[in-house]
């Protein structure tokens, strides 16, 4: 199994591909698993796609002592190099839509274009979760098992109509993410690092072309911080999938795929 020695943690990746490369950075509690299958095939047939276990995530060391944002993106641009890899496409899902952000302001030689899913600027302009949602952020997961994780987690990732006709995509993604579930501790640094992140009043300085893409009903991330970030990065090019949630990238696989391609490839 692939391991990079990154920084004060061994890195686990996976790679998918031949081209330019693709860097797919994952989400609070997520690992490279989580990826639906469909996405890693479409990317991989026009680009070197790199996917990876956050420090704290999946087979990636646990870390320990509290970090930021930035650390992430450290330890994601650290990987780049234990790959040979001097620049690339970044596209980042929730927390790793702030990771990619990061990755932008402090490493802008690094991006050649940047994809921003399901995410937000943070600070107090950002618009907090939704109530039910919120209340998955904060339960008590001591006393549940990975299973039970993982389906109150698939509860605020999909619209409850979508789930109700596609309960093979809910089973296949209760599947993937009850895999490697976090220690609680380790869940806990990675919230404490989303809560302290602030990327607004810097997005003015990210110069890369940037597709951001938003859910019309994500209750995790609602699609208003898509439109705070789409209007603070010039020119930055915003769509709203109206009916999804914040699983998006499953849940509209094939039209997020291509609207993906596309942008890189222009």
């Amino acid at each position: 199994m692939p391991y990079a020695r990154v920084g004060d943690i061994n890195m686990y990746y996976e790679v998918y591909g031949e081209g330019f490369p693709l860097a797919m950075i994952m989400g609070l509690g997520a690992n490279a698993y989580w990826w639906d299958p469909f996405l890693i095939d479409e990317f991989s047939r026009h680009f070197k796609v790199v996917v990876f276990d956050n420090r704290d995530a999946g087979r990636t060391d646990k870390s320990k002592v509290d970090y930021t944002m930035k650390t992430f993106a450290d330890d994601t641009v650290g990987l780049m190099d234990h790959l040979g890899i001097g620049k690339a496409h970044v596209l980042g899902v929730s927390m790793g839509g702030m990771i990619a952000q990061e990755v932008a302001l402090n490493y802008p030689d690094r991006v050649e274009r940047l994809v921003l899913c399901v995410t937000t600027p943070g600070g107090p302009e950002a618009v907090p979760p939704r109530p039910e949602a919120m209340a998955l952020l904060t339960m008590d997961r001591s006393k549940l098992t990975d299973e039970q994780i993982a389906r109150e987690t698939v509860n605020v990732l999909y619209p409850e109509e979508f789930a109700k006709e596609h309960p093979e995509i809910i089973e296949a993604s209760v599947e993937r993410i009850s895999k490697f579930i976090m220690p609680a501790d380790a869940y806990m640094r990675q919230i404490n690092a989303i809560l302290r992140f602030n990327a607004y009043d810097r997005l003015g300085l990210i110069n890369k072309p940037t597709l951001v893409v938003s859910g019309g009903k994500d209750i995790l991330v609602p699609p208003e911080n898509g439109k705070l970030i789409a209007e603070r990065i010039p020119n930055a090019k915003l769509v709203i999938f109206e009916n999804s949630g914040h699983g998006l990238i499953v849940q509209e696989r094939e039209r997020f795929a291509k609207l993906v391609i596309e942008f890189l490839k222009k």
